[in-house]
């Protein structure tokens, strides 16, 4: 009977959105099958729906929900925590064709777009207005939509914040196939309960979002780059939080580990003195800060420069160095591919647990505690701005594995963080996310995913156990 209703569904989902736009069988590329999680294996959808609007996205959920066949919304596949991994016999309803910057208004600040608009595109549309969309991401092909589902944060949210602030208003299109709008182009409301920020973060399972209202800021005209280098990791993170709470505010706080180093140093001293550190300082440095600065001043900014080297000498740096636009570009590309990096080195998973930047030296002390117990290698760099430091783990036994997981999960609990600061919990953190989170708030979120979503067709199996059947 279930083969049945999906041989019908693929005939209906043509009608909905045109038979090039269905894919099923072979002709669904593997890349739709998942994301960029370590942990979470691909899988293919039985079936691929690109459609091109609201209507035609409303269409197709209104045929999942009458055969109880699963979603699972997909824009970049750039996340990492397994949320866009289809559930058996499911749908994957892929947005890249609905990609357009419908609107960037220069008097409202605003920009609105389709959840297939990547961060570099959106960010290229506001530019000749003279602004900005300021989540930035390691990977700036990262879609909108994407970014929306998991609440994505990046370098810049120690100032400017993660994606929710940045969300004023959305369309969406709930399980039922109605079409719902929250929010608009104001930036403050007091109607009601927030629909709006309540999707933002939701991993696609209360609803699809189809169109984004986003508050854009003025861009600066003028940028620098320093870098500090510290004699340990204990007192990179000590340095944070008294530079993040007075002075200039920074763009960025960044940490960046010795494997990040040392792909920009690979040449040795030659690579070393494109970043202008001598060979003394590099070999004595165990961990370095980066430290972004923008204002639309240059000379403002140059005072603030002096500022915060001054200041990062006083707070135990080993030495300070203002880097040339250039070498700036290599090391900040370089902190943001840090993923692949670690990636391509064999890690087995990559962690995204967050706490106040205050605790970051009791997250890293049980990090290395947990590797040391278990035979596992724990490194990581990440956003020191802001508490969410992101940490590789190698370690290729799957017991060993979970026990250091589980250790750096509850670590981060206890200090007053959560597992997860921007990648998400999707179906790589769930168990750990279920078994240490307050029972009373799972389930007060069970129950709102049981009103947004009755039959359970919407990424059942992410955040939350998948509960009813769709079956």
């Amino acid at each position: 009977m279930a083969d049945a209703l999906l041989v019908d569904a693929g005939a209906l989902l043509a009608g909905a959105v045109g038979a090039r736009h269905v894919l099923s069988g072979p002709a669904i590329a593997e890349e739709y099958g998942g994301d960029e999680s370590l942990a979470v294996a691909r899988r293919a959808p039985a079936y691929v729906v690109r459609p091109a609007s609201a209507a035609e996205v409303a269409e197709v959920l209104r045929i999942a929900g009458e055969r109880r066949i699963p979603v699972t919304a997909r824009g970049a596949g750039t996340g990492m925590s397994g949320a866009c991994v289809p559930a058996p016999g499911g749908i994957v309803v892929s947005f890249e064709r609905m990609n357009r910057v419908l609107e960037v208004d220069a008097v409202n600040h605003v920009a609105v777009v389709q959840p297939g608009v990547s961060l570099e595109a959106l960010d290229r549309a506001a530019a000749p207005a003279g602004l900005c969309y300021p989540v930035r991401l390691g990977e700036p092909s990262a879609s909108v939509g994407g970014t929306i589902a998991t609440n994505a944060g990046g370098m810049h949210a120690v100032r400017h914040g993660v994606t929710r602030h940045h969300v004023l208003g959305l369309e969406a299109v709930l399980a039922s196939g109605a079409i719902v709008r929250g929010g608009g182009k104001y930036v403050k409301t007091s109607a009601g309960y927030d629909l709006t920020q309540l999707l933002v973060g939701s991993e696609g399972t209360l609803a699809l979002v189809t169109e984004a209202t986003l508050r854009l800021r003025p861009r600066a005209g003028h940028s620098a780059t320093v870098l500090a280098a510290f004699g340990s990791e204990e007192d990179v993170f000590r340095a944070v939080p008294p530079l993040a709470g007075g002075g200039p505010e920074p763009v960025a706080l960044e940490y960046v580990d010795l494997l990040a180093m040392a792909a920009i140093t690979a040449d040795g001293p030659e690579g070393a003195a494109g970043l202008g550190v001598p060979e003394d300082v590099r070999l004595a440095a165990l961990g370095h800060l980066l430290v972004v600065l923008e204002d639309r001043s240059a000379s403002r900014l140059e005072e603030d420069v002096e500022t915060v080297a001054g200041r990062l000498l006083e707070l135990g740096a080993l030495d300070v160095f203002v880097l040339p636009a250039g070498a700036a570009r290599k090391l900040a590309e370089a902190r943001e591919r840090a993923f692949w990096t670690a990636k391509a080195a064999g890690a087995d998973d990559v962690v995204d647990a967050v706490v106040p930047r205050g605790a970051l030296p009791a997250l890293l002390a049980a990090a290395r505690a947990a590797a040391e117990d278990t035979g596992s290698l724990v490194t990581g760099c990440g956003h020191a701005g802001d508490g969410n430091v992101h940490l590789s783990v190698f370690q290729p036994d799957p017991v060993r594995r979970d026990e250091v997981l589980r250790r750096l999960f509850r670590a981060a609990g206890e200090h007053g963080g959560a597992v997860s600061g921007e990648h998400g919990v999707g179906r790589a953190k769930k168990p750990y996310f279920l078994e240490l989170e307050d029972p009373a708030k799972v389930e007060l979120m069970r129950g709102i995913k049981l009103a947004f979503d009755p039959h359970g067709i919407l990424n059942p199996g992410v955040l939350l156990d998948s509960g009813r059947s769709p079956q």
